[in-house]
């Protein structure tokens, strides 16, 4: 809308059904969404509301949530979702505090999406080959770019931890600095809009994909998550002696007992899987661990007052409002219902059955679909709709044969 609109505050109206919209651009049938498909109000957090600073000419963003036009969020506001797990921690005297950890891929321009992913030419006029992995000069090729997303991040406020090169072929992390989840949350979801926007400008492609690249390792986005009480700002995971509390015991608990009936909410794609059946330390496991890796839910080797758990599940293609929504609400749940975590493994560890998760779109949708807790943490509105928009794009994604099957199949007899 123009600013002039904008500051003399004019309601933005968007149809309900836009918040189930698939990837495709269809729709579920109105019913997943009110019969009617009335509209919602989009209403901006001021605290959201942002100058883009790679625009050539003046544009802002901001971040709105969707509310009913008759008072309230709406069910089907992955956002509002979010705020409201936050405010049932509230009703506890507690703060969750989390950081999210973003990986991503910087590609060359790809017209042809039969043709894989080429990394893109550095200022070096070479394609790097995948031996830059943690190398302190690796993004040095593509430092115009680099440079501008960084002065880009500190226009909008968004302070970074670290960046890095991570083991895949032009790929890079970022580590976001903990704090509220609604604002990392937001902060994510701006800088994976930077990131897109700033590449294109350099004649770049940043790809958000969980496995873009066969044989290399997938993105992921994990959660550190850990709980305050509010008042203190002290971390009730750990108890005056430095030692792990009760509370942090049953957040693990809850964590488990959700993962599984969550697992499309984090890994939201066909492609999702892709990263998680090839692990690469993108562990598709319940089991909880100290320090290691290969465990779904990791406990990073830290001091007492920052003891946290690690949910290593969500990839970076995943929505981070309802990501963040989905861990956070488990944990809850597990300290609401004083639940009890399995014993912690460590080395290499056999999944136990009870600890798998679905490996397949299909079969995490159709968890989902039996899940109870879901229905209760979130509603059933939301969790029918989303499973009605995913259900579609799977079908989509049925509806093409794919050069695999093509060459390996037609020859068969």
């Amino acid at each position: 809308m123009t600013a002039e609109g904008f500051l003399e505050g004019r309601r933005l109206q968007l149809a309900r059904g836009v918040l189930l919209q698939c990837i495709m651009g269809g729709y579920p049938p109105a019913r997943f969404y009110g019969s009617d498909d009335g509209d919602l109000a989009l209403v901006a957090d001021p605290a959201q509301i942002h100058r883009l600073p790679w625009s050539d000419e003046p544009r802002a963003m901001a971040i709105c949530d969707a509310d009913e036009l008759s008072g309230g969020s709406s069910s089907l506001s992955t956002r509002g979702q979010l705020k409201a797990v936050i405010a049932r921690y509230a009703a506890h005297g507690l703060a969750p505090v989390v950081a999210t950890e973003l990986e991503f891929f910087v590609f060359a321009p790809n017209t042809d999406p039969t043709q894989p992913f080429r990394p893109p030419v550095g200022l070096d006029g070479r394609r790097e080959d995948g031996q830059s992995a943690f190398s302190v000069s690796s993004n040095n090729g593509l430092r115009p770019f680099f440079s501008e997303v960084y002065k880009c991040m500190a226009a909008l406020g968004l302070p970074r931890d670290t960046f890095m090169h991570e083991m895949g072929v032009s790929q890079f992390e970022i580590n976001l600095l903990h704090g509220d989840p609604l604002l990392l949350a937001d902060q994510t979801f701006l800088f994976k809009h930077l990131l897109k926007e700033v590449a294109l400008k350099h004649g770049l492609n940043v790809v958000c994909m969980a496995k873009p690249l066969a044989h290399t390792p997938g993105s992921s986005m994990h959660i550190h998550q850990s709980i305050v009480e509010i008042g203190s700002g002290k971390n009730v995971f750990t108890d005056s002696n430095g030692e792990p509390t009760s509370m942090f015991r049953h957040f693990i608990g809850g964590q488990q007992a959700g993962l599984a009936d969550f697992t499309a909410l984090f890994a939201p794609n066909v492609n999702s899987y892709q990263r998680l059946c090839h692990p690469y330390a993108s562990p598709n496991n319940a089991c909880w661990s100290h320090d290691n890796r290969a465990a779904g839910l990791r406990i990073p080797a830290s001091s007492p007052v920052a003891r946290r758990v690690e949910n290593r599940l969500p990839g970076a293609d995943a929505n981070p409002y309802l990501a963040i929504a989905a861990s956070l609400a488990a944990g809850l749940h597990g300290i609401e219902q004083e639940l009890e975590p399995s014993a912690p493994i460590q080395g290499e560890f056999a999944v136990p059955d009870n600890l798998a998760l679905p490996c397949t779109l299909h079969a995490a949708l159709e968890r989902l679909k039996r899940s109870q807790l879901a229905r209760e943490l979130f509603g059933s509105e939301f969790i029918e709709g989303y499973i009605a928009s995913k259900t579609m794009e799977l079908t989509s994604f049925f509806d093409e044969i794919t050069p695999w099957e093509r060459r390996v199949l037609a020859a068969q007899a």
